[in-house]
């Protein structure tokens, strides 16, 4: 049994041998957040607590099993909201202690990367792109369980910049999807900055676009210009795509890997996932399944296989952790 509720979905699933979805219960806040135009802290923590068992109960009635059928219980302990995280860890430390299971503690990150195992047993050595609301970074995973970072934005998450504009479009939260439908239909005629694409190193920054684009829209309300939203959308997205994947080939050059993984919410983006295939030819790219991009406990499942091999387990002091990181690979700058 997996437990994920790092933000703004409370998500319980049983998975059995890693890779095999017995079931995936998320039960979703979007609506509650929508009037807010973000995610609202407080709220989530509130309905982790008004879901969490029912989507146990759910997991468990769908799966078709019992306590006695389980062998671990997995739960995402960071990074993330606090008050979210600290519902699922409570949850996933109730259930273990009491039904005498092993509690295996789950990086969200490595959750959202272990989603490709859902489409194809992962290869070592391996890179990761994970894209998603709250991170964008390029993660190396040299063996199996093993996560460096290679490469991450310095400040807005692509996410996080996609819902941004979203909002200067008269959009409401989350964004994302809806500006790449949007940009299928425009063009890149506004040229938006691709910032850091030619420095020295695997880092993103999508602050300045972000910046870029809300004054070109600012600029153009003040003199009464109509802007296409079309070719706005296209414009930011292709700022956007051409970094992530100009940094991943760049990455991919330095270190020669088996497989690039798309991972995280953004991973959804079509946009980007043409792109990635029409660049990617020398290593084989495989992408979370659509419907994992998002958070889910199923990927946490994924994550806690590999874990619960190397019998990796947390005992009842387990905390949440909401600035846990990876570490960083010893050769490459901060």
């Amino acid at each position: 049994m997996s437990f994920e509720s790092s933000c703004d979905e409370t998500s319980v699933a049983i998975i059995e041998d890693g890779h095999k979805i017995l079931s995936n219960i998320v039960a979703t806040q979007i609506n509650s957040h929508k009037r807010f135009g973000g995610v609202v802290p407080e709220v989530a923590s509130r309905h982790h607590i008004e879901e969490i068992t029912i989507c146990i109960g759910d997991a468990m009635k769908k799966a078709n099993v019992t306590y006695d059928d389980l062998t671990a219980v997995a739960v995402t302990y960071g990074p993330g909201l606090v008050g979210a995280l600290l519902i699922g860890v409570t949850a996933a430390k109730t259930v273990a202690w009491a039904h005498n299971l092993p509690l295996i503690p789950v990086n969200h990150i490595a959750g959202h990367i272990s989603a490709a195992a859902f489409v194809e047993p992962i290869q070592y050595p391996a890179l990761a792109l994970v894209v998603s609301g709250g991170h964008t970074e390029l993660v190396l995973m040299p063996k199996e369980g093993e996560f460096k970072i290679v490469g991450e934005t310095r400040d807005d998450a692509a996410g996080e910049a996609y819902d941004k504009v979203g909002r200067v479009l008269g959009l409401s939260y989350p964004a994302g999807p809806v500006v790449d439908q949007m940009a299928a239909k425009g063009k890149d005629t506004f040229n938006f900055p691709r910032a850091m694409e030619k420095d020295d190193n695997y880092d993103f920054s999508f602050s300045g676009l972000k910046s870029a684009f809300i004054n070109t829209v600012h600029h153009a309300d003040q003199i009464n210009e109509t802007l296409d939203k079309d070719d706005l959308a296209a414009s930011f997205q292709s700022a956007v795509v051409d970094v992530l994947v100009n940094k991943t080939l760049k990455a991919l050059a330095e270190f020669p890997v088996k497989q690039l993984i798309l991972a995280g919410g953004v991973a959804a983006n079509k946009g980007l996932r043409d792109a990635l295939e029409k660049h990617i030819k020398q290593t084989k790219l495989v992408k979370a399944p659509l419907n994992l991009c998002g958070d889910n406990a199923a990927m946490i499942g994924a994550a806690a296989y590999v874990l619960n091999k190397e019998h990796k387990y947390a005992g009842t002091d387990l905390n949440a952790d909401p600035s846990l990181e990876f570490d960083w690979l010893d050769s490459v700058e901060k």
